[in-house]
């Protein structure tokens, strides 16, 4: 077998990528992104929906497109003596299960998930910056993870690595970022939350997307540092929509998936 042993690939995820190529040759994460287990990358990027060039907009960045199928693409990012893998995948926790496993068997010392969230109360303002404190997985995707189908656990509860968020809050602040901790309902429909609003509120989170749960599920599995950014795009409670803000509002959301999130990337990555 081709495959390195390397600090993400616990026995439980070897054991997820040898079951996989028993029915399947050649890398995964080479046919799909187009990345290598030659290079130890200083993080791994997860972006649903994001390429680099969204997001990373002045010259001091070096993207070079490396692969991809039609719901995926691979990047290498290059910033001074950084290098990071960034894999560009589709929405929803199934992808995020699919796609992230394959990439156990790369080489890299951080994760890092990016992506929009919708927030249910007041108090978060639209570019806000937030991390899961913990995420309710409304979703079927993590139940795929456990040794059974049947132990499927509805609405479970998933804790990232408190000491690695807490670590990266801190930096955050003393460099002059604010990071919101904040707890995540993950559902499987954008469409159907509206429809659900209402009982997705009673579970008390603060925040609602699609991923998280399986991200820090799999995070677990492959034992490596991870944490989830998370800029509000729109919130329910005070009205201001997913599509169709205004010009101010949009501003300061750029500014945040623009601005603050690269710098926090890069941050986090050399930690």
């Amino acid at each position: 077998m081709r495959r390195k042993k390397q600090s993400c690939m616990t026995d439980r995820i070897k054991q997820i990528l040898d079951n996989i190529y028993k029915y399947n040759k050649g890398s995964l994460a080479e046919v799909n992104f187009g990345l290598t287990d030659e290079i130890v990358y200083d993080a791994l990027i997860v972006a649903p929906s994001y390429s680099p060039y969204i997001i990373l907009k002045d010259d001091s960045y070096k993207v070079t497109e490396l692969g991809g199928r039609s719901y995926s693409q691979g990047f290498l990012v290059e910033k001074d003596e950084l290098k990071l893998a960034w894999i560009k995948t589709a929405a929803g926790g199934c992808n995020m299960l699919d796609y992230l496993l394959i990439c156990g068997e790369l080489r890299f010392n951080k994760l890092i998930f990016i992506g929009a969230v919708g927030a249910l109360r007041q108090e978060f303002d639209i570019g806000d910056i937030c991390t899961p404190s913990y995420s309710v997985a409304g979703t079927m995707a993590n139940t795929y993870l456990r040794e059974s189908l049947r132990d499927y656990v509805p609405f479970e509860q998933i804790y990232p690595d408190r000491e690695h968020v807490e670590h990266v809050v801190k930096m955050a602040a003393e460099s002059g970022y604010r990071i919101r901790e904040a707890s995540v309902f993950c559902t499987d429909s954008i469409v159907m939350e509206y429809t659900h609003l209402d009982e997705i509120r009673a579970f008390g989170t603060d925040l609602i997307e699609m991923e998280t749960s399986t991200f820090y599920a799999i995070a677990k599995l492959m034992d490596i540092p991870a944490i989830a950014l998370l800029v509000v795009s729109d919130n329910s409670a005070t009205g201001v929509p997913l599509v169709g803000r205004s010009g101010e509002i949009q501003e300061r959301y750029e500014r945040a998936r623009c601005v603050i999130l690269p710098e926090l990337i890069c941050r986090i990555s050399r930690m």
